[in-house]
């Protein structure tokens, strides 16, 4: 079955994209080194964080005690098990914990987002509504079944949408923008990047589906996607074409022209495998990550990257889209903004 999407966004690939091992980040020097004042504003972020981690966990909050239960389950691991030579330490990671302790604020912007597009795509509710008494008419395990593939299947083709359509890459682009793969890089996500994901389990529960089943579905999606970004070397071959491993999601964000559109999948590969974007060579590794958009280093500088005129002179938003939506707005305003 071929993919109706128009083709992927063209995007920037680094010329050392077939290196063998990362390069370490280069040695600074009395010239380059910032200003005093910088150096101050980064160990003010440090121990700003370290102190907001320690009151989080101690008050219970979501984001430090993710990064709590990362820290114990997947560090030993990627200690034991280490496939590329970094330190905890390393470049972007006061960028991914600050992600991780601002997600409760970034959470409520998501919500009140997610409010607006669910009115604008008001229509797509009723068709959902309808099925409702179809579904909630079979036996509880069918239901469970069905709203684990159908949301799998959903979940892949809305995270394609993200890659292959430029204005929704935009927002995923901060999610790739991590150069390193490890414990932590998961987290790094734009709350507006999340909503377009979060879409496909909304419409299972209107179309009658186990709230219960779907979130616990999709917080295994969740837990396994946190795990596949891990930095092990295991390959775990014979799991390949079964389930999602660190190898098949490391291939997804590898920054190479032949691995860039591929491995959409979170849970199954099976979709991948069915709509041609199954990629696991047996004599390669994935070796250089990024998006290959500059994207900035700062959280408050990512959130925003995606408005700025660079991202928004590359990707912009679709005419068709737009002359699709307006058609969702009363008369006058229509005419408004259609001037």
């Amino acid at each position: 079955m071929r993919s109706t999407l128009p083709p992927p966004p063209q995007r920037p690939i680094p010329a050392e994209s077939r290196l063998s091992t990362l390069p370490p980040p280069p040695p600074r020097t009395g010239a380059d080194r910032r200003p005093v004042r910088w150096r101050l504003v980064r160990w003010v972020h440090i121990v700003g964080l370290l102190i907001a981690i320690a009151a989080g966990i101690y008050f219970g909050l979501e984001g430090a005690g993710a990064i709590l239960a990362l820290f114990i389950i997947v560090v030993p691991l990627e200690k034991l098990f280490r496939r590329h030579d970094q330190k905890i330490r390393r470049p972007g990671l006061r960028t991914d914990l600050t992600y991780a302790m601002v997600s409760p604020v970034l959470n409520v912007a998501q919500v009140i987002v997610g409010v607006g597009i669910a009115l604008l795509i008001l229509p797509l509710w009723v068709p959902m509504l309808l099925l409702r008494p179809l579904v909630m008419g079979q036996p509880t395990w069918v239901m469970a079944v069905e709203s684990v593939i159908l949301l799998d299947i959903l979940i892949y083709w809305t995270h394609k949408l993200s890659h292959e359509v430029g204005f929704f890459w935009r927002f995923h682009s901060i999610h790739h923008s991590s150069e390193r793969m490890d414990w932590i890089s998961g987290i790094r996500v734009h709350p507006f990047d999340g909503i377009i994901i979060a879409v496909p389990a909304v419409m299972l529960v209107a179309a009658g589906f186990q709230l219960e089943v779907v979130g616990a579905a999709a917080v295994i999606q969740t837990i396994l996607g946190l795990f596949a970004h891990a930095n092990v070397r295991w390959r775990l071959r014979p799991l390949h074409r079964i389930v999602m491993t660190p190898e098949f999601h490391h291939w997804h964000h590898s920054n190479t022209p032949e691995s860039i559109h591929s491995n959409y999948s979170v849970f199954l590969p099976l979709w991948d495998m069915i709509w041609g974007t199954y990629y696991m060579p047996a004599d390669r590794r994935p070796q250089v990550y990024g998006n290959g958009e500059n994207t900035p280093p700062s959280v408050p500088g990512q959130l925003l990257a995606p408005f700025r005129k660079p991202l928004r002179d590359r990707y912009p938003f679709p005419p068709a889209w737009r002359a699709r939506l307006l058609r969702f707005v009363p008369f006058r305003r229509r005419r408004a903004l259609a001037s």
